[in-house]
């Protein structure tokens, strides 16, 4: 080493505040406008949606901040899954460079998981990164995609593995968005509201039992008082771990084999029915090791059911690709996904209805690393 090595020090060392707020209730792109001019996030706008919901609310989302005066600007692309992609990204930015956007415009993203993940993405890169809010429109994104401030994008090897973490400025959640949703889609968000009871409230798991058939059937009450308490519980666990270095894993309750089924199935089944197989499929792994109670799992399968989602992996499995699933299939997904540390996959295991089980009695840890022989006889039993 050479004796004339000198050092300079880079001090970054600061205090950030990323704090912003959910406004959940009934027709507030007037709120939003509104709330735009009066405390700008930049002196243009784009409003990023698919085709689809740019017919339904992004071209009046739109208009309605234009007639606040904010400059702004729409995009609209493809509906699905599969938009969700570095293709579709750079399709975004070339726009918004072409519509000369710099550093002081903002993003909004009005609609589903999908447009969440895209066009948050697209902001957390886009002139080194710009502010941005969500208009989620989904039950699925009002719940869980739009809060917390995970974007990205999917690739071959799996879902959401490119992406950065990029919290948005607000949130405004439109229940009325709901009356356009078909049920199956309203369905399918119920997975991520499950989720949430099964791993933090077991009064919510109740109300739930009692409440759900009414959110699913159109009651404005409960649906914001059911997204309400998710929003909640997803809140106060991303503003204890941002980065998802410990309690923020809980939130993964469902996805690790859920994300193997979504990816198995071809991305056929809606993200929400793959989390109830997963959460099904995650439980009985839990009952297996003696950690959850049979009666715990069965109450959970037995809301899912009533609720509308699956809970037989297997059978579903089956009759959408026409074969029985290899159970070293979905174990190899299980390895492709961000839940695997060096070689080992982390599981997250209830323990009970409203808590997930830690790895020891005083650990801060709450994700469980399974060994691949006794995962993959697990599947064994559950597709034989």
């Amino acid at each position: 080493m050479s004796e004339n090595l000198q050092t300079v020090r880079v001090n970054l060392s600061r205090p950030a505040d990323d704090s912003y707020d959910i406004f959940i209730g009934v027709d507030l792109m007037e709120k939003a406008a509104r709330d735009l001019a009066a405390s700008p996030l930049g002196d243009r706008y784009v409003v990023v949606s698919d085709a689809k919901v740019l017919k339904l609310y992004g071209n009046k989302l739109t208009e309605i901040m234009r007639d606040f005066g904010l400059k702004v600007d729409r995009i609209g692309f493809p509906p699905g899954e599969e938009s969700k992609s570095r293709k579709m990204k750079n399709f975004i930015e070339e726009h918004m460079l072409g519509m000369g956007l710099g550093r002081d415009s903002c993003v909004v993203a009005c609609g589903g998981g999908v447009t969440g993940d895209l066009a948050g993405f697209t902001a957390a890169t886009y002139m080194r990164g710009v502010p941005w809010v969500q208009y989620p429109t989904s039950l699925l994104a009002m719940v869980d995609a739009s809060i917390g401030g995970k974007t990205g994008i999917d690739v071959p090897e799996g879902k959401n593995l490119i992406g950065a973490f990029h919290q948005p400025k607000a949130v405004y959640i439109d229940a009325a968005c709901l009356e356009t949703l078909p049920r199956r889609q309203i369905t399918s968000g119920m997975a991520e509201v499950v989720k949430h009871a099964m791993i933090k409230d077991k009064k919510y798991f109740g109300l739930l039992e009692n409440r759900a058939e009414a959110m699913l059937e159109g009651d404005e009450e409960a649906q914001v008082q059911i997204i309400a308490r998710s929003c909640e519980i997803k809140a106060e666990v991303v503003s204890k771990d941002e980065k998802e270095a410990g309690l923020r894993k809980i939130l993964n309750y469902g996805h690790t084999l859920g994300h193997a089924v979504e990816a198995v199935s071809g991305y056929s089944l809606l993200h929400g029915e793959a989390v109830s197989l997963g959460m099904s499929m995650e439980g009985a792994l839990a009952e297996s090791q003696g950690i959850l109670d049979p009666k715990d799992l069965e109450r959970q399968n037995v809301l899912l059911k009533n609720l509308g989602l699956p809970v037989k992996a297997n059978v579903v499995l089956r009759a959408l690709i026409g074969r029985q699933i290899r159970p070293k299939e979905l174990l190899d997904y299980t390895h492709a996904d961000k839940k695997a540390r060096q070689g080992i996959v982390e599981y997250v295991l209830p323990a009970k209805i409203g808590t997930i089980k830690k790895a020891g009695a005083k650990s801060a840890k709450y994700t469980m690393g399974m060994d691949d022989k006794l995962v993959l006889n697990f599947l064994r039993k559950t597709f034989r």
